[in-house]
């Protein structure tokens, strides 16, 4: 009886042996589905708000990401100077700007 519980314990113990390459397959497949659902449309979005950015240009309509509706009246490498009443001008960073609603120059909608 002794003989035997040891030998059942030999058994049991042994773990299975695997291609290396099969245990890193999971890893991989996660980083593959990360990369598609979430890195890659991310980018995607940086990509498209820094040609907005690039594209503005005076008498654009515009919204900034704290919510300011404005119209832009000047334009500076890091900054714009948008319109908000007849009176009232503000200074914001490019940045900010989060969508065009429109351009007064060529009256196209760009809502994004």
């Amino acid at each position: 009886m002794l003989t035997l519980a040891f030998a059942q314990e030999a058994g049991a113990g042994a773990p299975a042996q695997g291609s290396p390459i099969m245990s890193l397959l999971p890893i991989a497949l996660i980083f593959i589905i990360f990369y598609f659902l979430l890195i890659r449309p991310q980018k995607k979005a940086q990509k498209e708000h820094a040609d907005m950015i690039q594209a503005l240009k005076k008498n654009d309509e515009v919204v900034t990401s704290g919510g300011i509706h404005g119209t832009i009246v000047n334009i500076q490498e890091g900054a714009v100077t948008l319109r908000v009443d007849d009176n009232t001008r503000i200074k914001v960073q490019r940045s900010s700007i989060s969508k065009v609603k429109k351009s007064r120059e060529d009256g196209s909608q760009k809502e994004g």
